[in-house]
């Protein structure tokens, strides 16, 4: 392609404008669209790519955006807002009725159009539309074809306007009015708030923020309304499926800034919609979002159906398969694996927990082997592409993670598999279960065929799922599953340090924290003030981990903090690891408060259905090219590309969370264990950080802190209601609809 003569600046916010000469390429999913424009101060044509929701050869367009230097088809100008208008000069008009925008009028009809009217033609459509048969060939049915196309061209370009005068960016607009079709400027108009239910990236926020462009006042119920749906969601992200009402009442008034009455109002409408639902958890009233409220019904039923079913494999004689199993292996099973392996051969769905080191491994692998022996289909999926991985090097057989063995459908953040198309499996083997949330269960139970068996494997002593519900400990505690509970720890393993305080610490006793008398897989080094512990952590990752282990310590080693924010947290803490161990060259891009430069160890903070990256996935920054605007990460040996605008979707991983490690080990783990972290010190959350450690363990910090972790059982309560259902007779439990 051609670049403009003439180098523009390259400063954000240009505004272009010009005639389109041609449409190169337009995606009518997304609205993206790469076009060939005459624009006004350009000798020669300039190549414009952005969104619209429909474009054609001759209108004339107003883009705001930069100018950017691409590899493959040199420079382009990259538009953020997009705004299209019809054409006005005769030669315009014939290119934009010639481009087969309106069905039936091609090259040969357009230029006997614009002869007989001139720059007139909209005009004769639009007031005079009987004129058209003046024009030879155009009859009756062509002119009503030809009337119908202009008129939704322009409600296209009239919603278009109205969204981009209420600073809706073009893509986001594209989404909208892919949405709504040509009522898009009447829903927004009338509830702006239907937005954040309706549309995948648009949240509560953001559909306030038109509102109030809109006129609409702080304590007007429509908003209200949608409040109390967006209290209910930040209480999702706290784990909760449901609030009890005392809680919701205040937390919508504070986060609308209205008063209570006024939230008790709306609550009392969105309750008679539907929108929400109302229900007891023991004693305690709760309001539930539908959605959540409906999935953990549908996981409940699910799990009682497949319970009474019928095994899918005939009857194997255990006192044949067991020793066959160990000879095959070559190991001695203990007698509660022996049991747990008799139970998963005869039983319909089964969960087995237990920490680390008490032979988890080892029983999956047994009945799988036994299994496969026998012929049977098995599947097995874990909820990160990390312990999916982990999964296929312990048992041999392939692991996928849930979301690509239910197959993702990016038009919709969907899965393809469901109950119409099931899976094709008569076993499923679901690892790091503690991970997994109440809406990813349902989605797996619904794709899973009655007919099926299902293995559940998890530590009910880790954190629960980021995303809301506990389903692990839920099912665990309903009683309704048959549930084996390891807890004997192997002789090989009870060698590990790091596994004598893990299980130490479930017991509520403060593991060892002297000084080892020879090399170990676990260490306390004391930093009583935040400024130490700081140094310290950078100075064992940088230089005495490396030196002693020979640990690479981008790669192999991982901070893991209680909480994001302080001086000791994951944040800043990301920002002092990145400057000692890859300090960004002239090659960096800043973006949303962090630098990314090639090497940048990063994670995935939110799920990218298109990219197929997910929260909490690490990959590491390959290349950055600031003059396409375009960042190169390597996931698990897969190149994904970000433009510098979705740059917030990535944060430097040098440090992280110990939430964001669930379901992933690494070689060494470092963990800052302070009293400023005083919130978060609660005891599944040291042990699950101290379990993410394969080979080394080092805490960081004050003894106090630690003994007030291990001490802390109480944790945060989770509001859900799946342990109540399941305990119910599947006849009580109400009847579904299809979510």
């Amino acid at each position: 392609m051609t670049a403009p003569q003439r180098t523009p600046p390259e400063r954000a916010g240009e505004v272009l404008a010009g005639i389109v000469e041609r449409v190169t390429f337009h995606n009518e999913e997304n609205g993206f669209c790469v076009l060939r424009v005459k624009a006004r101060g350009h000798r020669d044509l300039v190549t414009v790519v952005g969104h619209a929701a429909t474009i054609s050869a001759g209108e004339w367009i107003t883009v705001t955006g930069e100018w950017v230097n691409d590899r493959n088809h040199g420079q382009q100008f990259k538009a953020r807002f997009l705004k299209t208008s019809a054409p006005t000069t005769a030669e315009g008009i014939e290119k934009y009725l010639a481009s087969g925008m309106i069905r039936g009028i091609g090259p040969a009809y357009a230029k006997r159009m614009v002869k007989a009217f001139g720059d007139r033609v909209f005009d004769v459509i639009e007031a005079e539309p009987n004129r058209l048969k003046e024009v030879d060939g155009i009859g009756p049915i062509r002119a009503q074809r030809i009337v119908s196309a202009w008129a939704e061209q322009k409600v296209v370009r009239e919603i278009m306007v109205f969204l981009h005068s209420h600073g809706v960016g073009t893509a986001r607009a594209v989404r909208i009015f892919k949405t709504y079709g040509a009522d898009a400027v009447q829903v927004m108009t009338e509830n702006p708030y239907r937005l954040a239910r309706d549309i995948r990236g648009i949240g509560f926020k953001t559909a306030d923020a038109i509102a109030m462009k809109l006129g609409i006042e702080k304590t007007a119920m429509i908003r209200v309304r949608a409040g109390i749906s967006y209290a209910l969601t930040e209480a999702m992200d706290e784990g909760h499926c449901g609030l009890p009402i005392d809680k919701l009442l205040p937390l919508a008034g504070e986060l609308l800034e209205v008063p209570q009455q006024l939230v008790r109002t709306a609550l009392d409408l969105e309750l008679g919609e539907g929108v929400v639902v109302r229900d007891q958890v023991a004693e305690t009233d709760c309001v539930f979002l539908t959605g959540l409220y409906r999935a953990e019904q549908t996981i409940a039923q699910r799990l009682q159906t497949l319970l009474n079913g019928k095994l899918p494999w005939p009857w194997i004689d255990p006192t044949k398969a067991l020793p066959w199993i160990e000879q095959k292996t070559g190991l001695a099973l203990a007698e509660r694996q022996n049991e747990a392996i008799r139970l998963a051969l005869m039983t319909k769905v089964l969960v087995i927990t237990g920490g680390p080191g008490v032979g988890k491994t080892t029983i999956v692998n047994s009945i799988l082997r036994i299994l496969a022996a026998k012929g049977v289909k098995l599947l097995l999926c874990a909820p990160t592409g990390r312990a999916a991985k982990r999964m296929t090097e312990a048992t041999g057989f392939e692991a996928k993670t849930i979301h690509r063995l239910l197959e993702v459908d990016p038009k919709n953040g969907g899965f393809k598999k469901n109950d119409d198309n099931p899976i094709d499996c008569e076993l499923l083997v679901v690892d790091e279960a503690s991970m997994v949330d109440v809406m990813l269960m349902q989605a797996l139970l619904k794709a899973l065929p009655d007919d099926a068996a299902l293995l559940v494997v998890g530590d009910i002593d880790q954190l629960p799922s980021v995303g809301p519900g506990q389903v692990l400990a839920d099912i665990i505690q309903s009683g309704a599953v048959p549930v084996v509970r390891l807890t004997e720890v192997f002789r090989q393993a009870a060698q590990s340090r790091i596994i004598l305080a893990a299980h130490n610490i479930n017991k509520g006793i403060v593991p060892d924290l002297r000084r080892p008398p020879s090399d170990s897989d676990f260490y306390f080094v004391a930093a009583a003030e935040p400024e130490k512990a700081v140094s310290t952590i950078v100075n064992l990752v940088k230089r005495r981990i490396p030196e002693r282990f020979g640990f690479d310590p981008i790669r192999d080693i991982q901070v893991l903090c209680p909480m994001n924010r302080g001086g000791v947290g994951a944040r800043s803490l990301n920002v002092e690891l990145q400057s000692a161990l890859n300090p960004a060259g002239e090659k960096k891009v800043e973006r949303f408060g962090w630098t990314f430069a090639p090497k940048d160890k990063v994670m995935q903070i939110e799920n990218d259905y298109d990219k197929e990256v997910y929260n909490g996935d690490v990959g590491y920054v390959e290349d950055l090219d600031a003059d396409t605007g375009e960042l190169t990460a390597n996931f698990d040996g897969r190149s994904v590309t970000y433009e510098f605008g979705e740059l917030d979707t990535l944060v430097p991983a040098y440090a992280a969370t110990i939430h964001k490690s669930q379901g992933s080990e690494y070689p060494a783990v470092v963990i800052p264990v302070m009293t400023q972290h005083y919130t978060m010190l609660q005891r599944n959350l040291i042990y699950t950080g101290i379990t993410r450690g394969k080979k080394l363990v080092v805490l960081v910090g004050q003894a106090k802190a630690v003994a007030i972790a291990v001490k802390n059982v109480s944790g945060r309560r989770r509001w859900t209601k799946l342990r109540e259902w399941l305990a119910k007779p599947c006849s009580s439990i109400p009847p579904m609809s299809v979510a």
